[in-house]
C-alpha cells in the first residue's frame, strides 16, 4: 500500500502490453516497427520488465531482427547479457518458421514454374545461416516427390558432388529435378562454381532421362532462377 492507501499496480507495464497486443490482434504485424515486433515477443520472456528498452538494446547490438534471430545462443548471451532461456527462445524463432513453412507446403506440392519453385526455396531457407544444397525430386507432373539435402557447408560455400545429386534423383524415381541452394552472405548472383556445377549435373542427368529444369539460389526473400535466364537447364515445359 502507498502512503495514500492506494494499491500499486502489480505490473506497471501491463497497460502498454495490452495495447500492443490489441494492435497485433486488430492490425497484424505489418504496422509494427522492428522493435515493436521484438517487444511483443519478449513479453513471454520478461513478464514484468519494460521490454521496449530491452528490444531496442538488442536491435542496437545486432542491427536487425534477422541478425538477432540467426545468432547462436552463446553469442546472444555474451553480447546481450541475457539468460540462456532468452537466447534459446530467440534462436527458436527461425527454426519454428522453417518448420511451419515446410508443414504448410506439404509433401505433394506442384512446382511447375520458377515462381512456385522460388517461393518454396525462400521458405525452405528461412533462418539458415550456412549454405545448403538441396535437390527437389519431381514426378512427370512436376509434383514434389522428395526434398533431399545433399550438402551442408559454411556461410560462404557448400561442396556439391554431382553423383550425390544424381543418386538422390534415381533413388526417388525422379522424372525431373530442381536444384536449390542459398547464399547466406547475401549475394544473389551465381558464382562460377554454381554455373559449372549446374552444367555438370545437367550433362550427367541427360543420358539418364532425368531433366534438370531449374537451379534456384535463395537470398533472404528473393531468388535467382537459372531457368528464367536459360542457363544450363531445360526450364519448365
Amino acid at each position: 500500500m502507498s502512503a495514500s492507501g492506494a494499491k500499486k499496480p502489480s505490473n506497471p507495464n501491463a497497460g502498454h502490453r495490452e495495447r500492443l497486443r490489441k494492435r497485433f490482434l486488430s492490425q497484424g504485424l505489418d504496422a509494427f516497427a522492428e522493435h515493436e515486433v521484438l517487444e511483443l515477443l519478449l513479453f513471454y520472456c520478461y513478464p514484468r520488465c519494460d521490454t521496449k528498452k530491452i528490444a531496442k538494446k538488442m536491435l542496437a547490438a545486432f542491427g536487425s531482427l534477422h541478425n538477432l534471430f540467426e545468432a547462436d545462443t552463446k553469442t546472444l548471451v555474451a553480447t546481450l547479457g541475457c539468460t540462456e532461456n532468452v537466447a534459446v527462445f530467440l534462436s527458436l524463432i527461425p527454426a519454428f518458421a522453417n518448420r511451419y513453412f515446410r508443414s504448410k507446403h506439404g509433401e505433394k506440392i506442384i512446382l511447375e514454374d520458377e515462381k512456385s519453385a522460388g517461393a518454396y526455396a525462400i521458405d525452405l531457407f528461412v533462418g539458415e545461416t550456412v549454405e545448403k544444397f538441396y535437390v527437389l525430386c519431381l514426378d512427370a507432373q512436376f509434383r514434389l516427390i522428395n526434398t533431399v539435402l545433399v550438402s551442408r557447408g559454411t556461410v560462404g560455400e557448400a561442396a556439391v558432388y554431382p553423383r550425390e545429386v544424381i543418386r538422390a534423383a534415381i533413388q526417388n524415381h525422379a522424372a525431373s529435378i530442381i536444384l536449390l541452394h542459398n547464399h547466406p552472405g547475401g549475394t544473389l548472383r551465381p558464382s562460377h562454381g554454381d554455373l559449372e556445377t549446374t552444367r555438370c549435373i545437367a550433362e550427367i542427368a541427360d543420358p539418364l532421362y532425368i531433366d534438370v529444369i531449374d537451379h534456384i539460389i535463395a537470398v533472404g526473400d528473393t531468388y535467382y532462377s537459372f531457368a528464367a535466364r536459360k542457363q544450363h537447364v531445360l526450364g519448365y515445359r
